[in-house]
């Protein structure tokens, strides 16, 4: 394989691999750019807002469930932790993105419209996935508060 230039010119060699010591200055700094990362989205994206606000009501909901009505499994926490982190990571993907196409250009572009478009549905997914384990989850909890509320005289 030969030598490939990028569009600066400068020389890139596919066998040459990027190594970095392990440092702990090293990695302090990684969780420094990470959090750098979420406080940009969290402050650039107003739908960070909503998936913040429905994270926190899940979990307030979880707990007061857990309490009142029945106890949550393991399993039931998991399945509910993973899809608010899902939901997450489709956010912070897709503004990443659209960080990155704004980077390339100011101007519209067709391509990136189907790339950003293609990282929103993405979010989407993810926040309905979300949702129905919410209703698998609460659904049935809501329904025996309401059950016992309503056996009460």
């Amino acid at each position: 394989m030969g030598d490939r230039r990028d569009r600066s010119g400068i020389r890139l060699q596919s066998q040459v691999f990027y190594r970095s010591p392990f440092t702990v200055v090293g990695r302090v700094r990684s969780f420094r750019h990470a959090a750098a990362g979420l406080w940009f989205v969290m402050r650039s994206q107003h739908n960070a807002w909503l998936h913040a606000a429905a994270s926190g009501l899940a979990v307030v909901l979880a707990v007061a469930l857990h309490v009142r009505v029945r106890a949550f499994t393991v399993s039931e926490w998991c399945a509910l932790v993973i899809a608010i982190v899902t939901v997450w990571v489709a956010e912070t993907f897709n503004t990443g993105l659209e960080v990155l196409a704004e980077a390339i250009t100011h101007e519209r572009h067709p391509i990136l419209k189907i790339a950003k478009d293609i990282a929103a549905a993405a979010v989407l997914l993810a926040a309905a996935g979300a949702l129905i384990v919410g209703g698998i989850l609460f659904v049935p909890r809501f329904a025996e508060l309401l059950a016992g509320a309503g056996g009460v005289n």
